[in-house]
């Protein structure tokens, strides 16, 4: 059975450390929970990508109707739907130029479904498929993001809360459409226009 080279860091000089989440900062779950939705529920309402607002796609549509809430959880919890997703329009080659960058170590931190039967290995399917085996060392799975040590999350979630108050990285927020009303906070708007660079050399310069 062969087995994975494993990746080595150098940690004899500071690196500096990116999280990198991954459903809607590489992976598209918003535009692909909507075209699943219309197909399996053809009949429904549903909301725009334009009109999303707050982070939980759920909380959306029950405001909608209280019974939409049990079909958006059946949408996303099939069996295929989170291998399925598209990548974000530069997001693949920006996460592979920022891992090769000097003085970068790049993980992908994402927080699974507490119903985890198939989104947490298709996560790691995912990524195999889309940046390669070489990358499965770099997935950090956790519920409570405040608990990892890194400098920067670049994460859609506008508001991130967990156990630790102060956590060690800077959030910098990517730009989706539910989270484009949040007002005063950093943020990375795509992965194509090269901004993000600005971002990591920035931050190379703090540490």
């Amino acid at each position: 059975m062969s087995r994975r080279t494993k990746q080595t860091y150098d940690y004899g000089q500071k690196n500096l450390c990116v999280l990198l989440d991954l459903d809607q900062v590489l992976a598209d779950f918003e535009g692909h929970f909507i075209t699943k939705f219309r197909e399996k529920f053809p009949d429904d309402r549903f909301v725009q990508l334009d009109e999303r607002k707050g982070f939980y796609i759920k909380d959306q549509y029950e405001k909608l109707d209280r019974n939409l809430g049990d079909k958006v959880r059946a949408v996303y919890i099939e069996k295929g739907f989170f291998l399925d997703l598209p990548e974000i329009k530069g997001a693949i080659p920006a996460a592979r130029e920022m891992a090769a960058m000097d003085g970068v170590d790049v993980f992908i931190c994402s927080s699974p479904l507490t119903e985890y039967q198939n989104c947490l290995s298709e996560k790691f399917e995912w990524v195999e498929k889309h940046l390669g085996p070489e990358w499965l060392d770099r997935i950090i799975i956790a519920k409570d993001k405040t608990v990892i040590n890194g400098h920067i999350l670049i994460d859609d979630r506008p508001y991130i809360n967990g156990s630790c108050k102060s956590p060690a990285w800077k959030h910098i927020v990517f730009t989706a459409h539910h989270n484009r009303h949040v007002e005063g906070r950093q943020r990375l708007d795509n992965w194509t226009d090269g901004t993000w660079r600005d971002i990591i050399e920035d931050f190379k310069k703090r540490i």
